[in-house]
């Protein structure tokens, strides 16, 4: 039977919080799953001053990173052993498929294991000598960093953080949201049993779940927190990014997206069709990449758009613990609401819904937070719909004349994250993939991802970059070594 986590882990002790209490609620039928306390203010900082100590402590400071390395690979093996477990988790607490969140427990998995490979293979560098010495450049690291990270992929966005910054020798205070801490707990476990097996100190890792303006902030402005890695909102992440810049610590933030997904004229377009509708509908639409605005070639919109709705009015709804689902359960009545209210205001704005825009009905569907995947057009791009992010099961799709009008509303939005061109000339591809404002552009495919390359948003949707070889160096600080190999000495002191 799946036993749900309850306490918490505050500098590498295992207990309950003192903060207040928060239901964690299975989003397919209502039911609370586990309540789980909050941290406090007071317990991040004992966190971050044990985490201070771990950092300085011999047995971590002086690890050679081929060891380092060695504990990431074990973290790796125990995650994928854990795989089932982590995934049953995930889907309780976020309402995800079971294959999806199977898969983000394994990509955790690999993204210890690609970090341990980053670092047995990293180097510093002897610089070229300009003088009589020799000069190296060494990196460090930072010494406690926190990361805080949303509800829609916790165990993959963990480990995105986590990996590296141990990695590159840091302690981690981690805070998963407050809606869905269960998976990041059980993580916790596994890299708590493997820091033990190596003898290392414990308080390397606290996860401590709670509020954002509670717990989350005492995180970023704790005098001992040298770095910040957040996932989530961008009003959330400009307030980080101010508190950051005073303290004079980097930050590195992944924020919102209103990603196009482009259909030109000479796509294939089955493979069109499907990646369009995995690039907005799967995760429930609950991704910061997803392809929520589909631009159209005008000379094909009225019969692709026409197939599009057929197939999105036959996608399975229903709760993740079902092997044929396709569209779960949103993370939280609350949220669900929340896109509801969206899909009522692009009513308002003059939207035609062609499919969805409520709630299922039925037994099944009246105690979870479902909400119908949905499918909008008929508005200018100028919209509130086109220009807000709804992170849900929301599409909305716009017609396009030539690729200068294509590129002008795809790049008319503050958010620059992903964008997807489907089209079977790829030379085509790749000049629009250059001309869209984006971190990552995916061509005939959608939201693939892999640990060795490097992600990142443009604009209002980030700053800084996660994954690939030089994730680990965004962790450390630089320093440079001069060794000097003169018998003279300096000439201004004779």
């Amino acid at each position: 039977m799946l036993q749900f986590p309850t306490e918490i882990l505050i500098a590498g002790q295992w207990r309950r919080g003192a903060g207040e209490p928060v239901d964690t609620i299975d989003p397919a039928n209502g039911r609370v799953l586990a309540t789980v306390h909050s941290a406090t203010p007071g317990e991040v900082a004992e966190a971050a001053e044990a985490a201070a100590q771990a950092v300085a402590d011999p047995a971590w400071r002086d690890l050679p990173a081929h060891e380092r390395a060695r504990l990431l690979h074990r973290i790796g093996e125990l995650t994928e052993q854990a795989a089932d477990e982590l995934s049953a988790l995930q889907t309780a607490d976020t309402g995800k498929t079971l294959t999806e969140t199977r898969a983000l427990a394994l990509s955790a998995a690999g993204t210890f294991r690609y970090m341990a490979a980053v670092l047995e293979t990293a180097e510093d560098a002897v610089t070229p000598s300009r003088g009589p010495y020799v000069t190296v450049s060494t990196h460090e690291p930072i010494g406690v960093v926190g990361a805080i990270n949303p509800w829609n992929s916790p165990v993959a966005s963990d480990a995105q953080k986590i990996a590296p910054a141990l990695a590159a020798g840091n302690a981690v205070i981690l805070k998963p949201a407050a809606w869905t801490p269960l998976v990041s707990l059980a993580l916790g476990r596994l890299i708590s049993r493997a820091l033990d097996e190596f003898r290392l100190p414990a308080a390397l890792l606290s996860v401590l779940p709670g509020s954002g303006r509670v717990v989350g902030d005492a995180i970023v402005r704790h005098p001992l927190v040298g770095r910040i890695g957040f996932t989530g909102g961008t009003s959330t992440g400009r307030s980080i990014a101010g508190i950051a810049a005073r303290k004079l610590i980097p930050a590195s933030l992944e924020l919102g997206g209103k990603s196009p997904t482009i259909v030109r004229a000479d796509a294939d377009i089955e493979q069109a069709l499907s990646g369009v509708l995995f690039g907005i509908f799967s995760s429930s639409g609950q991704s910061c990449i997803a392809g929520s605005r589909l631009f159209v070639a005008r000379e094909i919109y009225d019969s692709f758009l026409g197939e599009l709705v057929e197939r999105v009015r036959e996608l399975r709804v229903g709760p993740g613990t079902d092997p044929a689902t396709q569209v779960g359960p949103l993370v939280h009545h609350r949220h669900r609401d929340s896109v509801a209210a969206y899909v009522d205001l692009a009513r308002a704005e003059g939207a035609r819904v062609l499919c969805g825009g409520s709630a299922p009905e039925g037994e099944p569907y009246e105690d979870g937070a479902y909400y119908l995947p949905t499918v909008l057009d008929g508005l200018p791009n100028t919209s509130r719909t086109c220009q807000e992010e709804i992170f849900g099961p929301v599409l909305v799709a716009l017609p396009y004349d030539d690729e200068d009008d294509l590129v002008r509303q795809a790049n008319d939005s503050v958010y620059g994250l992903a964008c997807g061109i489907w089209t079977r000339d790829l030379r085509a591809a790749g000049a629009l993939a250059r001309r869209i404002e984006a971190g990552t552009v995916w061509i005939n495919t959608y939201k693939q991802f892999s640990a060795s390359t490097p992600f990142s948003g443009w604009k209002d949707s980030g700053l800084g970059t996660e994954k690939g070889r030089d994730a680990i160096r965004a962790y450390q600080r630089q320093k440079s070594l001069y060794w000097g190999v003169s018998d003279h000495p300096l000439p201004w002191a004779n």
